[in-house]
């Protein structure tokens, strides 16, 4: 877990994970996103890519990389239940809040 919050602490990493909820992205037009080298941008990928937070596809020379959404949650779920939130995952695959509720 501590790889992911790892990937997580940095903006430009973050930024890569909101971009890749739209849908997969080439690694290329990825970095032409972004104010920064191609390598510094290679470096991010990689680390969101250790932690699990997404998959790349190498067809040929291109690389496509996209969001992995259930390590971010399962991360996320379990940062929520170390700080005593009752979160769950339902059925549904979503997670939500129980609260409890004190009676009169």
């Amino acid at each position: 877990m501590s790889t992911v919050f790892k990937a997580l602490s940095d903006p430009t990493r973050r930024k890569v994970l909101q971009l890749l909820q739209q849908g997969p992205i080439g690694a290329g037009e990825l970095a032409d996103m972004f104010d920064v080298s191609k390598p510094t941008m290679s470096a991010h990928f990689a680390v969101l890519v250790n932690a699990g937070l997404i998959d790349a596809e190498k067809e040929g020379r291109n690389i496509t990389y996209r969001l992995k959404l259930s390590v971010l949650e399962e991360a996320l779920l379990a940062f929520a239940q170390t700080f005593g939130l009752q979160v769950t995952r339902p059925e549904d695959g979503h997670p939500t809040t129980e609260s409890k509720q004190e009676t009169p």
